[in-house]
């Protein structure tokens, strides 16, 4: 049986190496953000009003393709960031603080509403909650020259609406990992935790996971 899980959380919280962990763990294929791909990132930065339209239709596009892809795939999937966020999370916070307009952010909002209205949702969300300065640590340690502007108001404003989209939010479970203290990535028993968690979410025994990947 396929499984389709999805990684959420803020900047630098560490989606993508959870999705490789994930990926390399249970052998699910990853599919990353593509954040170095968008043209329009390192201006948005410098303007964020000037750009913030665009560069949030991007990512919505981008994000409603792969979501798209991945339904389609026979295996099961693991992806890093989700189609939900953009519009929940960043164009919301874009909108609130004045650096989108009310025309575009409601152009944007309606696209965003038709599409996902019949879009199949993943199975399972892993939401990464970290604090602000866990998250400006880590955006640090990974050396990506544009983020090292990033307010920390604005990490602070997304943490917030994060928080707002998790509880409201109904279409599939959602696993919330406190990453401030859960250390994934050098932690061999942290690691394991988050693993039996997802499967237990997903209600997948361990032995029949190996079973079906024609590895036990």
């Amino acid at each position: 049986m396929k499984r389709f899980v999805a990684i959420a959380g803020n900047i630098g919280v560490g989606k993508s190496t959870l999705t490789a962990l994930l990926s390399q763990r249970l052998g699910w294929e990853p599919f990353f953000e593509a954040v170095d791909d968008n043209p329009y990132l390192p201006d948005f930065y410098e303007d964020m009003e000037r750009w913030s339209f665009h560069s949030q239709i991007y990512f919505l596009s981008r994000r409603l393709r792969h979501h798209w892809q991945l339904l389609q795939r026979a295996d099961s999937v693991v992806q890093d960031r989700t189609v939900y966020e953009d519009a929940e999370v960043f164009a919301r916070n874009l909108h609130r603080q004045g650096w989108m307009d009310a025309r575009d952010y409601e152009s944007y909002s309606e696209l965003y509403q038709v599409v996902t209205s019949v879009l199949p949702p993943p199975d399972l969300i892993v939401y990464l909650r970290a604090s602000v300065p866990t998250l400006e640590e880590r955006i640090r340690k990974r050396g990506r020259s544009f983020e090292r502007k990033i307010p920390t108001a604005y990490l602070g404003q997304l943490n917030e609406l994060y928080e707002r989209w998790v509880d409201g939010f109904d279409l599939c479970p959602i696993l919330t990992a406190p990453t401030d203290t859960l250390d994934f990535v050098g932690n061999n028993r942290h690691r394991e935790l988050i693993v039996e968690e997802v499967l237990a979410r997903l209600g997948v025994r361990k032995e029949l996971l190996l079973e079906e990947d024609g590895n036990g």
